[in-house]
């Protein structure tokens, strides 16, 4: 009988350790690469998944800098996807509102697609409208950039390198951009911008990810959003700045404390809601110093899935997917109309030419540098 018992013992224990060997295994965090198909000048896309140790991943591809998925849980543990965008490169590469794509280099619009710097002017393409959205015809999101892949620790990352040559989209200088995209095992998604220029230029880097989290099952009108600020800039029926501030205390734009998307999206009779077909305006954050804030909660009371974001910018633009229209299918679910949410943290729209603004210029000598962080949880 005794030596029975020592022999469970042993088996006991040889299990426990094999379980506790093959969890600690299960834990780390990693980084794996795939073809995602070849660019028309036969150049190969990749794509990266990111896996942290509580099992969630992020998908981001080197064309564009694109994130393509991101599974996140609700609050029974369940996983699914909470982005906009398609399983193949073959969508991205036709138009699309630049689902999950890295901007640059000017995130938002410039009026008439023309700005002066040290009194020359810069003519860009015209791309929206009068005017230039998003670094132009070609901008950040249609190049393939140099990826390196990160492995450290609790940290899994993709480091994105790409060159702008001087007058590429009309923009001035040699523009040398780096982008680093990390994720936690506190389900953080984090993107950290940095670049330096020969010339002076100007310059406004974002992401421009759609979320949905209800894990792409309903339009994004129930989601409850919060963000931290008293003001927006209002814009033109070209969504252009007006050049001044407006309080959002009595309006639809009030989000200081969590209120359903749906709540004044569709107050019309407010010229700016109607100027936006919706919320397509920025957001001058709340901010009492300089560094990574809190800025901005959602939720989707459903699935209990939380998203916090965080931000060294002074604005955001929070876009409810106003001009998504249900032409594009992706991942089993069509794209209509306020089918997903954007918090493209900025620089105001416009600023090369809005002097009262804060400057967007960059000159040699300088680095620019930006962060903003995406954590969900669910409960």
């Amino acid at each position: 009988m005794k030596k029975i018992f020592v022999l469970l013992t042993a088996l006991t224990g040889f299990y426990l350790f094999s379980c506790s060997k093959s969890n600690k295994e299960e834990m780390i965090s990693t980084i794996s690469k795939e073809s995602f198909g070849k660019l028309p000048d036969g150049q190969e896309a990749d794509l990266y998944t990111l896996t942290n140790a509580k099992g969630m991943t992020v998908n981001i591809t080197n064309y564009g800098g694109i994130i393509t998925k991101i599974m996140a849980p609700d609050k029974k543990g369940e996983f699914a996807d909470v982005v906009l965008g398609f399983d193949s490169l073959a969508p991205y590469l036709k138009e699309n509102p630049f689902f999950g794509a890295l901007v640059g280099r000017y995130g938002n619009r410039i009026a008439k697609g023309k700005f002066t710097l040290e009194g020359k002017e810069y003519n860009l393409a015209i791309n929206n409208g009068p005017n230039s959205l998003h670094g132009g015809k070609k901008g950040f999101d249609k190049v393939l950039w140099k990826a390196t892949e990160i492995n450290q620790d609790s940290v899994v990352g993709l480091q994105l390198e790409y060159v702008s040559k001087d007058m590429e989209e009309g923009y001035p200088g040699n523009l040398t951009v780096k982008v680093v995209y990390t994720l936690d095992n506190d389900n953080a998604l984090s993107i950290a911008y940095t670049a330096t220029t020969d010339k002076p230029t100007v310059l406004n880097l974002t992401n421009h990810t759609y979320f949905n989290l209800t894990g792409l099952k309903r339009d994004i009108l129930d989601h409850e959003m919060m963000i931290e600020s008293d003001s927006i800039v209002p814009v033109d029926a070209s969504l252009i700045p007006t050049g001044k501030l407006r309080a959002v205390e009595g309006t639809p734009f009030d989000f200081r404390k969590s209120t359903k998307i749906n709540a004044g999206i569709n107050k019309t009779e407010d010229e700016q809601i109607k100027n936006g077909g919706g919320y397509d305006h920025c957001w001058v954050l709340k901010r009492s110093e300089p560094g990574l804030m809190h800025f901005a909660t959602a939720k989707d009371p459903e699935s209990g899935r939380i998203l916090e974001a965080f931000t060294t910018e002074p604005a955001v633009q929070f876009y409810s997917g106003n001009f998504l229209d249900g032409s594009l299918k992706g991942k089993n679910a069509t794209y209509a109309k306020r089918f997903g949410f954007c918090l493209e943290t900025e620089h105001y729209p416009d600023s090369p030419n809005q002097p009262q603004f804060p400057s967007t210029e960059l000159k040699p000598g300088e680095t620019y540098q930006s962060t903003t962080k995406y954590r969900f949880s669910a409960k």
